[in-house]
């Protein structure tokens, strides 16, 4: 499969951009399927990414557009999310008009949600690249206490993999690049994010406090 980065990408103030700002949309083309300016902006968006436990609580959530614009209703889509796919073998569900892709791991469940016109090899190729990325930064303990210890590198990693909805990467080595740059960005040079957790950064940033 490509890399995003092999897919067209909309120009600024087109497609699903210039539709949440209220601009106009692109124009079609000639010889253009019918249809195509409609469908163009599904190939970039991503509902939301969650991980759950495997009592169904959120640990970590990013929503990127108004389908559940409140935390009773995030709270609630999830719930009934664990409950269809928590007791399945399955990768991909279906639930209320929206495909979702799905992977656990000891303690932990990813999902990646779409529309239900979604690619779901593309929403699986996110799915993937979280997961291995985490794999990396949890030192290849994708489970509930590495994550909670490492949570701002798990933010990290989404940010990475998906901006406003919109799939930046999938290639998980990319990631942990871009990740550990950021993280030698902000003075870091010595740690890796797998490395800092908050503990640990907490002791490192009391170090540099000029009384100490």
């Amino acid at each position: 499969m490509q890399r995003p980065e092999a897919w067209p990408r909309p120009h600024p103030g087109e497609g699903a951009a210039a539709a949440r700002a209220g601009g106009p949309a692109p124009p079609v083309r000639a010889g253009d399927p019918a249809g195509l300016r409609l469908q163009e902006p599904s190939l970039y968006t991503i509902k939301a990414v969650f991980i759950l436990d495997n009592d169904g609580h959120r640990l970590l959530a990013k929503y990127y557009d108004d389908t559940f614009p409140s935390m009773k209703e995030q709270m609630a889509f999830e719930k009934n999310v664990f409950n269809k796919t928590s007791r399945t073998d399955s990768e991909i569900a279906f639930l209320g008009g929206m495909t979702i892709v799905y992977k656990s791991s000891i303690d932990l469940f990813l999902y990646v949600v779409g529309s239900s016109s979604e690619n779901e090899l593309m929403l699986m190729s996110v799915l993937t690249c979280l997961f291995e990325s985490l794999n990396h930064v949890l030192r290849k303990n994708v489970e509930k206490r590495w994550l909670l210890e490492n949570m701002d590198g798990a933010f990290l990693v989404l940010d990475e993999i998906v901006d406003g909805g919109v799939i930046l990467e999938s290639d998980p080595q990319q990631v942990i690049q871009k990740v550990n740059f950021r993280a030698d960005d902000s003075g870091l040079t010595e740690h890796s994010v797998a490395q800092v957790s908050l503990p640990r950064l907490t002791l490192l940033l009391w170090s540099f406090l000029p009384w100490h």
